[in-house]
């Protein structure tokens, strides 16, 4: 079967890794794309053979699913509207501006009872992915780190410094659910979280996880550009495990194995997903 998808969003992010990967899946169609300019919309649909619309709610009603690469504060009420319209939601991080609308997210979903996924890109590439699986199964951890130093603000000319999102909120919000991504399933929910604030956007956290272990986590976006990259680690009784150099893959291909989940759930033959994308809602407000 396959899953007619409509994009609501036309910058960088969907332009380079949405319209893409919902173009080329064999069990998706990209039918259809909304932006809040549409000129931009309009290029977009037609660089990938979908229909351009002027009207967000024409689109979620014409389609199966919608995919969304907005700013947090956009995508949450467009999320709720879909859910209500019995839609299936592919989403990003962060999912919403505040609790409240994340809140609202996570009970549409339940109440219309659509599938969900929340698009981590680590956690659905098979590489990443199957090296934190393995820590999980490991156990054991003692501590952990995940640091994520980015460069969006201070290199000059990344597609993402025009995002006024980002500049507004930062590393903590931007590459923080990234390295949340990493740690939670490791080290179990987060149960008290301190933060300190260090040069530019920089925030240094330190978490206390239901497992009885601790971590840490640096994020920023304007880290100078040889400085740049992201660290992450554990350490408990089975010795130090390190993330490994260059086992990560392509945005696009990350966003492909994310549609699978969302379209396997949507037809029966994966787990359901909507209870995934809630649970990342509730474990990511206790810092955000």
């Amino acid at each position: 079967m396959t899953t007619r998808i409509g994009l609501l969003g036309t910058g960088p992010w969907a332009r380079r890794t949405y319209a893409p990967a919902l173009a080329a899946h064999p069990r998706a169609e990209l039918a259809g794309v909304w932006g809040r300019k549409p000129a931009a919309a309009a290029e977009l649909a037609g660089l990938f053979g979908a229909r351009a619309y002027d009207d967000p709610a024409a689109l979620i009603a014409a389609v199966d699913a919608v995919a969304i690469a907005l700013p947090p504060g956009v995508q949450a009420p467009l999320a709720v509207q879909a859910a209500r319209a019995g839609r299936h939601l592919l989403l990003d991080k962060p999912l919403a501006a505040t609790v409240e609308d994340a809140h609202a997210v996570a009970d549409a979903v339940a109440a219309a009872q659509v599938a969900s996924v929340v698009f981590f890109t680590l956690r659905f590439d098979p590489g990443p992915a199957g090296w934190i699986d393995k820590q999980a199964a490991t156990g054991g951890w003692f501590t952990g780190r995940a640091d994520w130093y980015g460069s969006v603000f201070a290199a000059g000319g990344s597609p993402y410094a025009d995002s006024p999102w980002r500049r507004d909120k930062g590393g903590l919000w931007d590459v923080g659910p990234h390295a949340l991504s990493l740690l939670l399933p490791v080290l179990g929910d987060v149960t008290e979280v301190r933060a300190a604030r260090g040069p530019g956007d920089t925030v240094h956290l330190t978490l206390r996880h239901d497992s009885g272990a601790s971590s840490t986590s640096v994020l920023t976006l304007t880290a100078p550009p040889a400085g740049a990259g992201v660290a992450v680690e554990f350490r408990g009784e089975h010795g130090v495990a390190t993330y490994p150099e260059g086992i990560g893959g392509v945005a696009v291909d990350s966003l492909a194995h994310a549609v699978d989940a969302l379209t396997s759930a949507i037809d029966g033959t994966g787990a359901p997903s909507g209870t995934s994308g809630a649970l990342c809602l509730y474990r990511l407000e206790l810092c955000f």
